[in-house]
């Protein structure tokens, strides 16, 4: 379960019922994370030759304030949740979650093409949006 800018809780299902037909970009990270703020330029990029492309953030803040002060401080264009179960959680788990932040792309038929990238300018997450 993950928790919308407006306090809700959605599950990922539901996320990606919302989102059906189009491709989607799941960016993983956190406000306190270096390797994540540094890569937002990248994903800027990303996001300006791919404007068609979903942008998902999935957040790992410790808090839900955290969060939101990093939304407002970084401003990444794109929908927003909070990983309440965390590194840990079911979710986590899934994706075996070691390391952020963590790309993820998913085609228009719901199915995830690239599962472990960790740079927005990765190769296969540009071979995959061709």
């Amino acid at each position: 379960t993950f928790t919308t800018v407006e306090g809700e809780e959605i599950a990922f299902k539901n996320i990606l019922e919302k989102n059906k037909g189009k491709t989607i970009i799941i960016d993983i990270w956190a406000s306190w994370c270096r390797d994540c703020i540094k890569g937002m330029p990248k994903v800027e990029r990303l996001q300006k030759n791919n404007p068609e492309v979903v942008f998902i953030f999935l957040s790992l803040d410790k808090t839900e304030e955290a969060w939101k002060r990093g939304i407002k401080k970084y401003r990444p264009q794109g929908q927003h949740y909070y990983m309440q179960s965390g590194w840990k959680g079911a979710f986590g788990t899934f994706l075996d979650l070691d390391w952020i932040p963590r790309y993820l792309v998913v085609d228009k038929t719901g199915t995830i093409q690239v599962y472990r990238a960790i740079k927005a300018d990765d190769k296969i997450i540009q071979e995959q949006l061709r």
